[in-house]
């Protein structure tokens, strides 16, 4: 079997969408987190003067030889890396990187980059959404990982907290819209309310709501504290889904499920996750969070639609290799 390396900063999005591609392509992966240091980490992945230099010692000894067949990464810093590896490797090594590298993408034998990124070349794929592992059997997976959500009252909703980020408040005056909206759809449909805060989610977001929705049948999970992480048992038995505008890669997943998914949207967004926003709304995936329910829509999947095109590309560089006499 082919062999790969999947490179992130550690950030927990980037390394989901590396390994869901890596996964969909069926390849044996070693997690590589690397972090650049300055000041190739301020320009990176434009800055790449210097090669494994740009790394501290350590993460060079595991940044070597023998090179992998295939090499994915994700983020800014994972593109300095990936960048890099396709010279070191004199071409051999298949690099893939996933989110605009805000540089020429001809740097890399295949990009992956969201649509409202708006970048466009020969060697660009262009998926709606984040890349993800969210399918049937994932959702079934996550059911059986949590089989007493079973137990809860229907509509089950569950609700997905972001955090702020560069032009979006999450603050305590959201969480007040958010929860008021919450309980009125309760007062009026009954059922439960199942929320999942992520690393990114203020503390005092988190306060407000859990103590908010205390008495509303269901759960509420912030981290290690409550328990083992129900994301995917959640996504699983969902019959509704309430996700916070500011995640493209929580949006993602929760509209690949094939439930209705609302959002809370209190000022205009960014230009580039309004543009995600819109995309999403044309295609009936996202709606308004009082908005009644939805007319059903084709669930967002497309990992496995970008790991064949992926897939394609790499086997003709495989066989490129073998033609110019560089086989195994």
């Amino acid at each position: 079997m082919d062999h790969g390396w999947v490179i992130t900063d550690g950030a927990a999005g980037n390394e989901r969408q590396a390994l869901a591609l890596a996964q969909a392509l069926g390849i044996e992966t070693r997690v590589l987190r690397l972090a650049p240091r300055a000041p190739w980490a301020w320009f990176a992945p434009r800055l790449a003067l210097g090669g494994r230099l740009a790394l501290a010692p350590a993460e060079r000894a595991a940044f070597a030889p023998p090179w992998p067949d295939l090499a994915i990464g994700c983020g800014r810093a994972a593109a300095l890396c990936t960048r890099l590896l396709r010279a070191l490797s004199g071409g051999r090594t298949f690099c893939v990187q996933i989110l605009d590298p805000r540089t020429d993408p001809r740097h890399w034998d295949v990009v992956v980059a969201p649509q409202h990124d708006g970048l466009a070349g020969a060697n660009v794929l262009r998926p709606l959404g984040s890349l993800n592992p969210v399918d049937d059997a994932w959702l079934a997976e996550g059911r059986e990982a949590c089989p007493t959500l079973a137990d809860l009252p229907a509509p089950r909703i569950a609700v997905l907290l972001g955090g702020p980020r560069r032009g979006i408040a999450l603050d305590t005056a959201y969480a007040g819209r958010l929860v008021a909206t919450l309980r009125a759809r309760h007062a009026r449909e009954g059922g439960s309310v199942l929320a999942s805060a992520s690393r990114r989610t203020p503390a005092e977001l988190t306060g407000k709501l859990r103590a908010a929705l205390a008495g509303i049948p269901g759960l509420f999970w912030a981290g290690e504290a409550d328990g083992p992480n129900p994301y995917a048992g959640l996504l699983g038995w969902a019959d509704r889904l309430v996700v916070t505008p500011d995640s493209v890669n929580m949006l993602s997943e929760a509209c690949a499920t094939g439930r209705p998914v609302h959002t809370l949207v209190a000022a205009p967004l960014p230009d580039r996750l309004a543009r995600f926003h819109a995309a999403l709304r044309a295609r009936g995936l996202l709606h308004d969070l009082d908005a009644d329910a939805p007319p059903p829509a084709s669930p967002l999947r497309e990992t496995a639609r970008i790991a064949a095109e992926v897939r394609a590309r790499y086997a003709a560089h495989r066989a490129g290799i073998l033609e110019k006499g560089g086989g195994e």
